[in-house]
Order: structure tokens, then C-alpha cells, then sequence
């Protein structure tokens, strides 16, 4: 028994040793590796579920609509929050959206997308939601790539067959030597471009990333370079309108009046929906390469542009962007930001998701000297929706909300979305 120990203990050693020897010798090293995550055709087709209450993954936009919040879980599908209490928010359901990114609201019928189809859900009975439609083929697929992976491994995925609707990601050691040649089929390196992946009526409310927005009887969509248009006066059988090629990089959109604002990498796009079914293209102001999202209030439009990454720019911060002329937008100021994402807007106060560094507050009443009034750090902050009572936010797989003060605003309740 002695001797099976002894012997079990060297092999042990060895390993270690053998170990100690690759690493020391720098022929192996830990790569990040991603593979595909698949589902049939079929199944694509049928994969739309409610379900009870879950834990999130990844929190990404959020959506209000009467009593109810809703918060995306990355290409998974929609967590639902009862909120008819601010101060003890109940999670009570997901619906299961493979590829799902943005949702809009209108008169009780949810439209999600679903990688490129759009789906159709009646939510009037928040405790028994249905599917009522689905058109298929109809959006651009936005599926996310895990831009920090090392290699992507793709061999065993059947585009014909399959759909891509998500990447799984774990680290590997694997031999530097095979990794710097490229030896097997899928592997791909850092010099491989891939593709990151106002109230209206009866609708709700999203924040400033949000890619869909719903106009009077119009639903608004944007991809990388199209406003996908459609007519939804009713309700549950859209009709697809033609698409309006917008530009390059297309992030958000944000809608005022009869003007769309689209925020995009290279600038922000003013179109004039004067006529829904047919954007024109009204003027653009460029800045930078950047991460993009854009809100607007009187004569000025708000723009954070996040540098870092994939976003192209070095240098993160707050434009300010005079509309007076639509025409003709120029830059009215800047102010430096650490990495920020969402931002909003309610009365004189100004909402910025600063990423890592929390959420500001301030007072814009002077555009040109503008005042913070308060800094929530500690907490990761991604997207803000400024209600008329209450702000919401979300960041980290956490929900807060505050109340707003005349000097700021106060934590009111804050919920784990985990």
C-alpha cells in the first residue's frame, strides 16, 4: 500500500516538475479561447420561453414600461421586474430570447430582436406572456464576438445547418509555438477584423444605448449601417418597410420631435422623419473614433464617447453639441470622462455612466460650466433611464434607483440582479 502511495506521490511530482519545466522554458502559455454556442434551425425557430425568475449573466440595456422594468441579459433574453414599489423591486419572470439585445414597447405588444428575426410578444397579461408573431430574416445579425479572445475555434460549427447565437469562452494552455503559427483550422489572432457583435403614446422607455426606438405607428431599428423601418400600426403583424442606409457604425438612436439621432463610432446622424417611412439624412457631426451614444435637450446634444479597445480612440470624454441649426451642429464643449457608456437627461441634471469610475451627476443649467452635484463610486455603471419620478441605472448585474433631490439625487434601493 506503501509503495502504491510512494508511487502515486512521484507521479505527482513529476507532473509538476514537467510542468514547471514547460513554463519555465516558455514553450506553453494561457490563452483565452472562444467557441461557438449553437441551436438548429429548428429549434431557433422555437426558442422563444418564459420562464421563472433566473440569474443574470451579463446585464446590458434596460426598458420601463408602466410598473415594470426590463433588464437584457446579453444575447439571452429579458429579465422582468415588477417596480410598482421603487423601494423593493420584485424580479418576477425571464423571457428566453436567444440573441436578444434591445427591446421597444408600445400598447402592451413587446418587439425584440433575435439575432435577424424580430419577435412580437403581448405582454397585456404580465403573468402569462405570449408569442403573436415573428418575421424572420428581417435584421441585420448582430451576433457578439468576444473581442478579448485570443483565438476563436470554429471547426466543428455548420453555418448551413446551424445558427451562431453566442460564443463560450474559457481559458486554455496551449503551445505559443502552435499559437504564433496558427496550426489548425479556426484559429484566429488579433489581425483578424471581426464585428462586435422620449415617451410616445402607450410606450415605454429606454436608455441612451438603445438601438430600437418607437416613433408614433413607426419602430425604428438600427444596425451597423441601416435604419431598419417598420409599420407597426398594427400592433401584432409589422410590415417591413426599406431599410435607409445611415453610415458606418451605427450604435444607438434617440429620437426628438421629427428628428432621429443616431450615435455611431465615427459621429453622430441627424435624420428627419418628417415623413416616418422615409428618413432623410439632415447633417452629421464627426468626431473621432469612439463609442457613441447620444441624448438631446433644447438646443444641444449630449455625446460620451468612451476610447479603449475596440472603440478606437484614447481618450474618453463629454461632448456637448450645439443643434440650434440642425443643419449645421457644432461642437459647443468638452469635458474629460473615464470610460463612460449611458448617459440621460431630466430637467437641469445630467446623468453620466462613467463605466468603473460610477455615476456623476450634474447640474448642466450652464453647459459651459458645469457643475457636479454628486458621485456615486464604487460601482460599475452602464445604462440610465431618467423616469419622471425616479432614475434607474444599471451596471455590474445590479439594479439601483434613486429619487431625486433639488442638490442631487439619493439612493432610494438597489436590487442583484445575479
Amino acid at each position: 500500500m506503501k509503495k502504491k502511495i510512494l508511487f502515486l506521490v512521484s507521479l505527482t511530482l513529476l507532473f509538476f516538475v514537467a510542468c514547471d519545466d514547460d513554463e519555465s522554458n516558455g514553450e506553453y502559455a494561457e490563452y483565452l479561447v472562444a467557441r461557438p454556442i449553437v441551436m438548429s434551425q429548428a429549434e431557433f425557430a422555437a426558442s422563444v420561453d418564459i420562464i421563472a425568475p433566473r440569474p443574470i449573466d451579463e446585464s446590458g440595456k434596460i426598458y420601463t414600461y408602466k410598473d415594470y422594468i426590463f433588464v437584457n441579459d446579453k444575447h439571452q433574453g429579458i429579465h422582468v421586474i415588477n417596480n410598482a414599489n421603487p423601494q423593493q423591486p420584485v424580479k418576477i419572470g425571464f423571457i428566453k430570447i436567444p440573441g436578444n439585445v434591445d427591446i421597444s414597447i408600445k400598447d402592451d405588444f413587446l418587439y425584440a430582436d433575435s439575432l435577424m428575426d424580430l419577435v412580437v410578444l403581448d405582454i397585456s397579461d404580465i403573468n402569462n406572456i405570449k408569442q403573436v408573431n415573428r418575421l424572420e430574416n428581417v435584421l441585420y445579425s448582430n451576433v457578439f464576438w468576444p473581442m478579448e479572445a485570443d483565438i476563436f475555434e470554429y471547426e466543428d460549427y455548420d453555418y448551413q445547418t446551424e445558427i451562431l447565437i453566442g460564443w463560450e469562452t474559457i481559458t486554455e494552455r496551449r503551445l505559443i509555438s502552435e499559437v504564433e503559427e496558427g496550426i489548425g483550422r479556426g484559429f484566429f489572432f488579433d489581425n483578424v477584423a471581426v464585428a462586435e457583435a422620449a415617451n410616445d403614446g402607450g410606450s415605454g422607455q429606454g436608455g441612451s444605448l438603445a438601438r430600437f426606438k418607437i416613433v408614433a405607428d413607426y419602430l425604428y431599428a438600427v444596425d451597423n449601417h441601416n435604419i431598419n423601418i417598420f409599420n407597426i400600426s398594427d400592433l401584432d403583424n409589422p410590415k417591413e418597410l426599406e431599410d435607409v442606409y445611415a453610415g458606418f457604425d451605427i450604435e444607438t438612436i434617440f429620437n426628438r420631435d421629427n428628428h432621429l439621432f443616431l450615435g455611431s463610432m465615427r459621429g453622430m446622424y441627424i435624420y428627419d422623419i418628417t415623413n416616418p417611412a422615409k428618413p432623410e439624412f439632415v447633417s452629421e457631426f464627426e468626431h473621432g473614433t469612439a463609442c457613441d451614444p447620444v441624448v438631446v435637450d433644447g438646443n444641444y446634444a449630449y455625446v460620451t464617447l468612451r476610447g479603449g479597445n475596440w472603440c478606437g480612440a484614447t481618450e474618453s470624454g463629454l461632448f456637448i453639441v450645439d443643434i440650434s441649426n440642425i443643419e449645421s451642429p457644432e461642437l459647443a464643449i468638452s469635458y474629460p470622462m473615464d470610460g463612460p457608456y449611458g448617459l440621460g437627461i431630466k430637467g437641469e441634471k445630467l446623468f453620466v455612466c462613467d463605466g468603473d469610475s460610477g455615476l456623476k451627476v450634474y447640474d448642466k443649467t450652464d453647459i459651459n460650466d458645469l457643475k457636479q452635484l454628486n458621485h456615486f463610486e464604487d460601482i460599475v455603471t452602464f445604462d440610465v433611464i431618467p423616469l419622471e419620478n425616479q432614475l434607474i441605472m444599471v451596471g455590474d448585474e445590479v439594479l439601483y434607483q434613486y429619487e431625486y433631490l433639488d442638490d442631487g439625487i439619493k439612493l432610494i434601493s438597489q436590487i442583484g440582479l445575479k
